[in-house]
C-alpha cells in the first residue's frame, strides 16, 4: 500500500477526535521516500523573551517500504503523540520519554502496536522504493545555543565556503558534515548559505547516527 497526503490528513482528523480530543493544531502532511525514517515530525521553533513557541508542525510518512494500512496507522499515532507534546511545549525527559511513554501506553490499549522505534529490517520495500534515486547529498547538522537543531542539504559547490563562516557563528554550538543517500532530503534545496530545515532532537539524532561523517 502507499499514501499520500490525503490519505495522511484524513486518518489525522479521526484519531485527533478520537484520542486527542480533536485539541491537536493540523500539521502539513507529506508523504516521503526515506529508507531509514518511517515517520517524522518537523517544526518551527521561535524563542521571544525566553518563551519558546512551536509552529508550522509538518509530519512525513515514507512510501519507501510496502506496509499495510494498520501499519501506517500505528506510524501516523506515533508522530501525532510527538505533535501533542510539541504543540503544548511539554517538556519530556528524553524524545521517547516519561509523557511519550505514557500517552504510548494509553494508545496501545486500544488494540494499536505503537513503539518508540520500528526496525526496516525485513519490510519489503515498494515499487516506488525499488525504485528510489541512489543520488548523494551533502548534509550539514547544526546545534545551536537555544537548543535548536537544523539539517541542510547543501551545494557541494558551496560547502568549504560555508564551512569557514561556521567558526565565526557564535549562535552554533556543533556542527558536522555528512554524505548520505537517504531520500528523506530530496525535498530540500541545496542552500548555498547558512540555512536549514528545524528537526526535533528524536529527528537530528536519528539522522545523524544513520550517515556517513566527512571532514573539511
Amino acid at each position: 500500500m502507499q499514501i499520500d497526503s490525503i490519505w495522511l490528513q484524513e486518518n489525522f482528523r479521526k484519531f485527533n477526535a478520537k484520542y486527542f480530543g480533536d485539541e491537536l493544531p493540523e500539521p502539513r502532511f507529506r508523504a516521503g521516500h526515506s529508507r531509514t525514517r518511517l515517520g517524522s515530525l518537523s517544526f518551527k521553533r521561535k524563542s521571544t523573551w525566553g518563551r519558546v513557541k512551536y509552529s508550522d508542525f509538518t509530519i512525513t510518512l515514507s512510501n519507501f517500504y510496502d506496509q499495510t494500512e494498520e501499519q501506517f496507522q500505528t506510524v501516523l499515532l506515533h508522530e501525532m503523540i510527538h505533535l501533542h507534546i510539541s504543540s503544548r511545549h511539554l517538556k519530556d525527559s528524553s524524545p521517547h520519554g516519561e509523557i511519550f511513554r505514557q500517552i504510548m501506553t494509553e494508545l496501545n490499549s486500544y488494540g494499536w502496536s505503537i513503539s518508540v522505534s520500528t526496525n526496516t529490517k525485513g519490510i519489503n520495500k515498494s515499487a516506488a522504493g525499488k525504485a528510489a534515486s541512489t543520488r548523494e547529498f551533502l548534509v550539514l547538522a547544526i546545534e545551536t545555543n537555544d537548543g535548536s537543531r537544523f539539517l541542510s542539504s547543501v551545494n557541494p559547490k558551496f560547502a568549504r565556503s560555508l564551512n569557514r563562516r561556521l567558526s565565526s557563528a557564535r549562535e552554533i554550538t556543533h556542527h558536522a558534515w555528512f554524505v548520505t543517500t537517504d531520500n528523506w532530503f530530496e525535498s530540500m534545496p541545496r542552500v548555498r548559505s547558512l540555512r536549514g530545515r528545524r528537526v526535533t532532537s528524536e529527528v537530528y539524532y536519528s539522522m545523524v547516527s544513520t550517515m556517513k561523517p566527512i571532514q573539511f
